[in-house]
């Protein structure tokens, strides 16, 4: 399986291209979760979407795509880093009956009230400061919002062209470069600019062949008779930072006297990542062993002062 994000730059320099194609990494953050599949297809558009536009930063730290919604969707959130491992999630509101047919308006923005929240997040340590650009839910698709994100926040003409099912997520981006364009060779006629001949190539995908190609072959049969030059292939990965140590602690962090209520009423503690859903179970004697190594680590503490 092919999980990787593909870096093209036209001739004249006035258009780059990405693609980006997650599978393995994708599956692997399914494993916990269990969506509707219009939901989760609409979770893997962002999260192709969000290595996309994470590909064309230069920053140590992350990028998070967030989608806050009054219908069935409370929240969506996608994390990349800057290392290109992703993490998403989805939140859905308790009671709220799913649309037959989901899309980004009823599932996200029922009454108009949903936002597009763009976070850059630099690395704890460093002198940036984080960024937040707040944007309506405009548009039809995830696509479109985006869209309307790069041209009105980045001033940047931009195309984006997302599919996602239970097996793969996957996108192509086009984003118009500051330039003049160039001439056609022997010739004073100014050359017609990549980028018009790009978004007009671009617009006969479909969905299935955005998910059914592979990126060097979708690549291909768009843009066939144009001068690409391929930048390094970036590897991608799904990482969710959630382990059994850090639970355990937040779980010390509820008390004694709550975990023994809690254990009262069942037999065991289980707790899911928020993130990526894996299930994690204590029982009696795992919480016990949790206050046995808090009041260890206390005991450590007070004997080094």
């Amino acid at each position: 399986m092919t999980d990787q994000l593909n870096k093209y730059l036209f001739a004249d320099q006035l258009t780059r291209a990405q693609t980006v194609e997650l599978s393995s990494a994708w599956q692997t953050g399914l494993t916990h979760q269990s969506y509707p599949d219009s939901v989760r297809d609409l979770l893997g558009e962002l999260t192709a979407a969000a290595v996309l536009l994470a590909g064309n930063l230069k920053l140590d730290g992350s990028l998070i795509l967030q989608a806050q919604g009054d219908g069935p969707i409370a929240l969506m959130v996608v994390e990349c880093s800057s290392d290109f491992t992703v993490r998403a999630t989805v939140s859905l509101r308790e009671g709220a009956t799913m649309p037959t047919e989901g899309n980004l308006q009823n599932l996200l923005n029922t009454y108009d009230n949903g936002k597009f929240i763009v976070v850059l997040e630099p690395k704890s340590g460093s002198d940036l400061q984080p960024y937040q650009g707040i944007v309506p839910l405009e548009g039809d698709t995830l696509a479109e919002v985006l869209e309307n994100y790069m041209k009105h926040s980045e001033q940047l003409d931009t195309k984006i062209f997302l599919a996602a099912n239970g097996e793969k997520a996957n996108g192509l981006l086009l984003q118009r470069l500051p330039g003049t364009g160039g001439h056609i060779e022997g010739t004073d006629a100014p050359e017609e600019p990549s980028w018009d001949r790009a978004q007009q190539l671009a617009t006969t995908i479909k969905q299935d062949e955005l998910l059914a190609l592979p990126a060097a072959e979708l690549i291909h049969r768009l843009f066939w008779q144009e001068d690409l030059m391929l930048l390094e292939p970036t590897p991608l990965a799904w990482h969710c930072p959630c382990t059994r140590e850090r639970v355990s602690e937040m779980l010390a962090m509820l008390g004694r006297e709550e975990i023994e209520s809690i254990l009262s009423e069942q037999e065991k503690i289980d707790v899911s990542c928020n993130f990526c859903g894996k299930p994690y179970q204590f029982d009696p004697v795992d919480c016990a062993q949790l206050f046995i190594a808090k009041s260890d680590q206390l005991n450590a503490s007070d004997t080094l002062h």
